[in-house]
């Protein structure tokens, strides 16, 4: 995206975890103005000190965007940097309202299809254009540009939205109206949490037999229960080691949206619920903070 006097877009940036940091930092490397803000500061000294510049609060960062651009941990991080939370970021420092006419909005958090609504209608207020796109493809991709966005929202806004998120990601897909995004990417979340629970499950089963689960592993990798997330997830299992590429608790806030979106739905989801079950107990004695292939703590008891 470049503004109408052919000048890279200035990008606000909020959100600067294990995903924010590496997209914002390929804005900055494609030659946006990026103006970022992070609850903890210090998380933007490597952006800063690569040319970002650091706002005070998110109504800073939001001013003066062509591009507004959050991805934060939950529904209320979200809401907060909006709208305002007291005992947080105040009202008075919020992002939405320091939005200009003819902004584009972009929230790639994983949040509720509810609350993606809630703020298209708020944006729509205002003339501010909103598309949910929430990300998969790990922190990996987004250090390498190779995000995939589920979006929803209009589609002229996304082909204007294009030429930034192709500096982020290497494909997208228009889903449906605003809400649509998330729906998508609560679903998916459910099947990645479900794969890596049952190879866990399956890999407790072998060992408890006496064998080795790399055998388990070498067998699924050549028939039909191989897949993409197990290949990166399956050496961190069978190594107990769980450096969080995307974090066991983020995973357990996804299924939990995805549980609650279903009960609004009247969906059953028993297989969903199971594992809810499963990565809350390992969350709720995790001492620190682990990737959700961690799950496989639940069986090394």
């Amino acid at each position: 995206m470049t503004s109408d006097s052919g000048a890279k877009a200035k990008i606000g940036f909020i959100g600067l975890g294990l995903m924010g940091r590496p997209m914002a930092t390929n804005l900055l490397k494609a030659g946006h103005a990026v103006t970022v803000w992070n609850r903890t500061a210090a998380r933007a000294d490597e952006l800063v000190a690569a040319g970002a510049k650091l706002a005070k609060s998110p109504k800073e960062a939001a001013s003066d965007a062509d591009v507004l651009i959050t991805i934060v941990s939950d529904p209320p991080a979200l809401e907060e940097v909006l709208w305002g939370k007291s005992g947080g970021v105040s009202a008075a420092d919020a992002a939405l309202a320091a939005l200009k006419p003819g902004a584009i909005y972009i929230d790639s958090s994983t949040v509720s299809p509810n609350l993606a609504r809630k703020i298209a209608a708020a944006c729509a207020a205002k003339g501010v254009k909103f598309l949910d796109a929430p990300v998969t493809g790990g922190d990996w991709g987004a250090k390498k540009g190779e995000l995939v966005f589920m979006v929803g929202g209009e589609a002229e806004t996304l082909k204007a939205a294009e030429p930034v998120l192709g500096v982020m990601g290497k494909k997208w897909f228009l889903l449906g109206p605003n809400g649509a995004g998330q729906t998508i990417k609560l679903a998916m979340n459910a099947i990645l949490a479900l794969q890596v629970e049952a190879l866990a499950e399956a890999l407790a089963l072998v060992t408890a037999a006496g064998l080795k689960g790399e055998g388990l592993v070498e067998v699924m990798q050549s028939s039909m229960a191989r897949s993409g997330v197990l290949d990166v997830k399956a050496p961190n299992l069978l190594k107990g080691e769980y450096v969080p590429s995307f974090p066991l608790r983020l995973m357990y806030k996804d299924v939990s949206l995805a549980m609650d979106l279903a009960k609004e739905l009247g969906v059953t989801l028993p297989a969903a619920a199971a594992a809810k079950e499963t990565y809350g107990a390992v969350k709720a004695t995790a001492k620190e903070d682990l990737d959700y292939s961690a799950v496989m703590k639940f069986w090394k008891k």
